[in-house]
């Protein structure tokens, strides 16, 4: 079996950039060193949060080297490489590898839509072949790659044919496939959490890890919830997972992209502003994402009060 190493929260990280919008690495170290500080215990790297889609492969390639640099093996490097060509992906795997990653995942191709679980197969065991040595995880996101296949079928067959399938970044909704994901009969796969809002059902499912994006602004609060679960204290675990509705409720007003970078820099981590298609936020938008932020009391929760921009 292979030793998985994804446990508690992973952050997914954003790629900084600066104002002509290239990527701004010189940032990436101070980001990486408050998100362990906030107690993340893993980092996922140009996935949809931090917009790898459009970034160039040699971008991706930098990001890939300071992130790994800035971690300095203090929590894992997860690396995502999904490409819309297979080559390029294997590419990406590959130089993570070369970089120091703990750990390769991917989306599937997207503009041509994966419709059945044998082409996924064979897409993903190129993938991770590229990278043999490593851990890989699919990265199960339909609402932006189109991909309805079954993962559970997916997984069966991809732990007799993938020999360093590890598991699946799961970001959906529905919890009893969630479930059934993790008791797979091929292999004992490591299914990682997806959904921010919905932590406290994963984990009551069987979850022991999740990546997010929010957990670059509420990692706090999410350590709480866990650590209240862990308690068996499961009304103090509601309430708390309220507030992370809450506050994600606020962000969806917004383009959700520019509004996590928005609160990032509120929060003393600047990092720039989104690549198009996705946009920033306007001034105006980010007074009022501010305001929708202190109605609720998320500065105060989130133990970031001492700490808020200007």
């Amino acid at each position: 079996m292979i030793e998985t190493l994804l446990n508690g929260l992973i952050a997914a990280t954003v790629t900084p950039l600066d104002r002509e919008g290239a990527c701004d690495l010189s940032a990436i170290k101070p980001m990486i060193d408050r998100l362990i500080e906030s107690g993340v215990s893993g980092l996922y790297v140009c996935g949809s949060t931090g917009e790898g889609m459009s970034l160039t492969c040699h971008e991706r390639k930098n990001v890939v080297e300071a992130s790994v640099d800035a971690t300095a093996g203090r929590v894992p490097v997860i690396v995502q490489v999904g490409h819309n060509s297979i080559a390029d992906a294997c590419d990406l795997a590959n130089h993570a590898a070369g970089a120091g990653a703990n750990v390769v995942s991917a989306t599937c191709p997207s503009y041509f839509k994966v419709g059945d679980t044998e082409t996924l197969l064979k897409c993903m065991g190129k993938i991770a072949n590229a990278a043999p040595q490593l851990p890989f995880y699919y990265y199960h996101i339909p609402a932006l790659t189109g991909s309805q296949i079954d993962v559970v079928d997916f997984l069966e067959r991809g732990g007799r044919s993938i020999a360093n399938l590890a598991g699946l970044k799961y970001t959906n909704t529905l919890i009893h496939e969630f479930q059934a994901c993790q008791n797979t009969q091929s292999r004992n796969f490591d299914v990682v959490w997806g959904c921010d809002e919905m932590l406290l059902a994963a984990f009551a499912s069987g979850a022991t890890a999740a990546i997010g994006s929010t957990y670059n602004i509420a990692a706090p609060l999410y350590c709480q919830i866990i650590e209240a679960i862990e308690a068996g204290d499961w009304k103090t675990a509601r309430q708390l997972q309220y507030h992370s509705v809450e506050m994600v409720n606020v962000m969806k007003s917004y383009a959700f992209h520019g509004a996590l970078k928005a609160i990032m820099s509120m929060l003393g981590m600047p990092v720039g502003s989104c690549r198009l298609p996705l946009n920033e936020l306007s001034k105006e938008e980010t007074e009022s994402l501010k305001s929708g932020l202190e109605q609720i009391g998320f500065f105060e929760w989130c133990g970031h009060e001492s700490q808020i921009g200007s």
